[in-house]
């Protein structure tokens, strides 16, 4: 692939090569990758993982988990798989090609102790201008935001975790998918860009077959207006110096 370029991510600690143009690792990422706690030998399953910035991300911060990833596009696949051997990941970090729209079954591997994903955050072509052609497979969910929520419940145990990113404005569906699929124990961090604004973002968390109620944690908020790019919680959670915390 041409003009691809090496970034920094966790403080330095992580190098990842990615499209100078189209779809680049950022904020959304980095707050999924946080949000895993998975703990020693555990297997965890990102579905779309992309060139691998949260797969990878979340791997360092978890270095006793395994990590697989599952991406369809055969550009970003190969530099995921790149950039786990830049990184010296390869011993319990691997990315393979699948298409979510097959399901976890096509692949034919046991179930996973956690899944997380960051899916595309469309899925109806009429809701947005079209994206540039090296963007779409990022921005567009071909096959529904149903088929990721069914991949990520299918790939997972009962009682193993389903992690999600996207729009604040789709909880609903997220939560009805999620519930649809056995999901339950549900719970949801929004994500605020300044205190006094809506969330745009949530990520939210499901158990397979879970019980618990509902909980909806305090809002991390990223930015104070007229402070610096993020506030100190956010520039530690990029750092790789905190996490998302669950309950």
């Amino acid at each position: 692939m041409d003009d691809v370029t090496e970034n920094g991510l966790l403080d330095g600690r992580l190098r990842l090569r990615q499209p100078a143009r189209g779809y680049r690792a950022g904020l959304d990422a980095a707050l999924l990758a946080a949000a895993c706690d998975a703990k020693p030998m555990q297997r965890v399953i990102e579905a779309g993982c992309g060139v691998g910035a949260a797969l990878l991300t979340a791997a360092v911060r978890r270095p006793e988990a395994h990590f697989l990833g599952v991406e369809r596009d055969a550009d970003a696949l190969g530099l995921a798989q790149e950039n786990i051997a830049l990184n010296g990941l390869s011993a319990r970090v691997s990315a393979i090609s699948g298409d979510v729209a097959a399901r976890f079954s096509a692949l034919r591997l046991p179930a996973f102790d956690a899944a997380m994903s960051n899916p595309p955050f469309f899925d109806d072509p009429q809701a947005l201008r079209g994206p540039a052609p090296e963007r779409r497979g990022a921005w567009m969910a071909d096959a529904g935001l149903a088929a990721w929520t069914r991949f990520l419940t299918k790939a997972v145990r009962e009682g193993g975790s389903v992690t999600i990113i996207h729009r604040a404005d789709r909880l609903a569906d997220l939560l009805a998918l999620l519930a649809a699929d056995k999901c339950g124990s549900f719970q949801i961090r929004p994500i605020q860009p300044f205190a006094d604004e809506p969330a745009k973002r949530v990520l939210v968390r499901a158990i397979k077959t879970g019980k618990a109620p509902l909980a909806l944690l305090p809002a991390l908020v990223l930015h104070d207006r007229g402070g610096a790019k993020h506030r100190a919680e956010v520039e530690a959670i990029l750092r790789g110096e905190a996490g998302v915390g669950w309950l």
